[in-house]
């Protein structure tokens, strides 16, 4: 990478603004301060135009910053090329010359590449020039001084007298010092038994409990993530999280069991269980809060694929009832994935507004919580727009 592939890419970001202005008019024309329903919309159009996106992150580290301090990957700087009229980031630069700048044709090598080669060239072992044979040792027989002779007859034969004595089978001797001298790894042995039977007594001597959930009104599986409380006496609460659909198993040797299951669309529900007289297994329903389902419900329901009068009509349906749910003074969070722009606060028309405008975004739309006064109004709302970040990352 070099300064003026930096100077490329602020040349870019310019491009892209300027195409995203023909078509569009965000809260502001600098792209460095669009946030919230403003790179959304742009996320959209990049997804419309250059069939690809970039996540709302990288977004923040890219184009909040003026100017970086360093490059996107190239299938970033390919896409956004791309969505500024160009075949690809090559091209772009290609058409953007500085005095004096040399382009290499088509880029074989990037930088990591030329630096992963010469990595490995300066890692290789010197190798000698020569190699050394190493030293032929010979052998040569031992002179036999007193050599055989043909005729047998005045040989003289000698007898091997211990060939009876290795014949014969002595028994073996135990040995009675065998104890004493292996006492330290017996004793060992035994220590690491004990040990491995201390450190794991919850699970030998604990039993396993599970627990399934079922919407109360509908007979059907929670739509949340669960978020069950363990309470202690004399120790802190254990915190557990179960996605929906699934089942929470929890082994413990008490003899009772409390809980606190909580939802952002079900009421909180308190739980105590006599363990020795309880089920291993064991349905909980949850009350739906109707309130939260509703709004739930309505800001994802989907409009799309309807004609166009109809679709008209049906986001008025959505706004009038979103209206009589949600309170007029009521806080309305959006959590962001990164840590640049963690969370924004918006009010009641703003949310309404992003809820009822038809985006592919509005399908990762999530509420975490919500809360409601005594007269039912929407009080308080956390939500968060997952987003679909660049893979192989």
């Amino acid at each position: 990478m070099t300064d003026l592939d930096l100077l490329h890419f602020e040349q870019l970001k310019k491009d892209v603004q300027a195409q995203y202005l023909k078509e569009h008019t965000p809260s502001y024309d600098d792209i460095s301060k669009w946030k919230g329903i403003d790179i959304i919309y742009f996320q959209e159009d990049l997804r419309k135009r250059a069939k690809g996106n970039i996540s709302e992150k990288s977004f923040y580290t890219y184009f909040k910053t003026s100017p970086v301090n360093k490059l996107p990957r190239i299938d970033m700087l390919n896409l956004l090329s791309i969505y500024a009229g160009y075949s690809s980031w090559y091209e772009f630069k290609k058409q953007h010359l500085f005095a004096g700048e040399l382009l290499l044709d088509e880029e074989d090598l990037n930088e990591n590449e030329i630096q992963e080669l010469e990595k490995t060239v300066a890692d290789s072992p010197d190798q000698p020039k020569t190699e050394i044979q190493p030293a032929k040792i010979e052998f040569k027989a031992p002179e036999v001084t007193d050599l055989q002779k043909t005729n047998t007859e005045n040989q003289f034969v000698n007898t091997n007298k211990n060939l009876t004595e290795t014949a014969e089978i002595t028994p073996i001797k135990t040995n009675k010092n065998f104890v004493r001298k292996n006492a330290w790894a017996i004793i060992t042995s035994i220590l690491i038994v004990v040990t491995g039977i201390l450190g794991f007594k919850d699970e030998i001597f604990s039993e396993e409990y599970k627990y399934c959930f079922t919407d109360a009104d509908r007979g059907t599986a929670v739509i949340n993530t669960l978020e069950i409380k363990i309470i202690k006496e004399n120790e802190s609460d254990l915190l557990y999280k179960v996605k929906p659909g699934e089942c929470f198993y929890y082994p413990t040797k008490d003899k009772n069991l409390k809980m606190e299951i909580s939802a952002p669309f079900y009421e909180t529900l308190k739980i105590n269980r006599n363990l020795e007289n309880a089920p291993d297994e064991e349905m909980i329903e949850l009350k739906p809060d109707d309130y939260k389902m509703a709004v739930y419900y309505f800001s994802r329901k989907d409009v799309t694929g309807a004609p166009k009068e109809e679709q008209l009509a049906l986001v008025k349906q959505k706004r009038k009832q979103l209206e009589n749910l949600i309170s007029n003074d009521a806080v309305i969070y959006q959590v962001y994935d990164n840590n640049t722009y963690g969370i924004e606060t918006l009010d009641k028309q703003k949310y309404i507004t992003l809820v009822t405008t038809p985006t592919t975004s509005l399908k990762n739309l999530n509420v975490i919580k919500m809360e409601k006064d005594k007269k039912g109004k929407i009080i308080s709302i956390k939500f968060k727009i997952t987003s679909t970040d660049e893979k192989n990352k």
